[in-house]
């Protein structure tokens, strides 16, 4: 797939926004100049939109998260690789790429089938070797639990327990939770089989996580 010397320097600018917003891990911002997001966005936008800090929609009701709020929950993740990370709402992939890219073994699950499968096929075109199953995220992906990471990428209303479960002890989940329409991020911490830590990391707006333990479909 084509990138090309212009999509790189949108890049670069790109990284420099992030840094100057407070991201300050270098493997991630380095992840952030090399995975190349207009794959990852549909429709007819310009490079500069493309690249510009920003979620752009995706179809289905669903969008790309801005690129800073990507970079923050990677940066929140501490992803080493190795790390079986287990990603919940594949979306369009990138957070997945961003992830693989920095070495991790991603698994990742979405609920609406057609996003599944455009992601599935844009990260193996780009060479991502990426587990994605279509399902209920809020239930995790149990088959290969535990996880040293787990992230969230939709807004949730309470942390669901199976996540929890299936997270390895002293491990790291990264999830916004709160009301439909504003959360916080959680940063938080497996202490033991059946105590966690929490850290509050600021507001954020995700679309909803809907799922058994999640927002319940129809009722939003």
């Amino acid at each position: 797939m084509k990138d090309s010397p212009r999509h790189i320097a949108l890049r670069k600018l790109l990284v420099k926004e992030l840094q100057d917003s407070g991201i300050k891990d270098g493997n991630v911002l380095n992840a952030i100049a090399n995975v190349p997001r207009h794959f990852f966005v549909g429709g007819t936008f310009s490079p500069a939109i493309i690249y510009s800090n920003r979620p752009l929609p995706i179809g289905n009701g669903q969008t790309i998260s801005q690129p800073y709020t990507v970079a923050k929950q990677t940066e929140l993740l501490e992803v080493k690789p190795g790390m079986k990370v287990l990603e919940i709402g594949t979306g369009s992939g990138y957070q997945a790429a961003i992830l693989a890219y920095l070495g991790a073994n991603v698994y990742s699950v979405e609920r609406i089938p057609e996003l599944a499968e455009k992601a599935r096929k844009t990260l193996q075109k780009l060479g991502f070797n990426v587990k994605i199953k279509v399902g209920d995220g809020t239930k995790g992906w149990e088959e290969f639990a535990p996880y040293d990471r787990i992230i969230v990428t939709a807004g949730a209303p309470d942390i669901p327990k199976s996540l929890l479960e299936q997270l390895k002890t002293g491990g790291i989940m990264v999830i916004p939770a709160g009301t439909l329409n504003s959360q916080k991020m959680w940063k938080i911490v497996k202490t033991s089989p059946t105590t966690y830590s929490k850290i509050d990391v600021g507001n954020y707006t995700f679309v909803p996580l809907i799922g058994e333990e999640g927002w319940q479909d129809g009722k939003i």
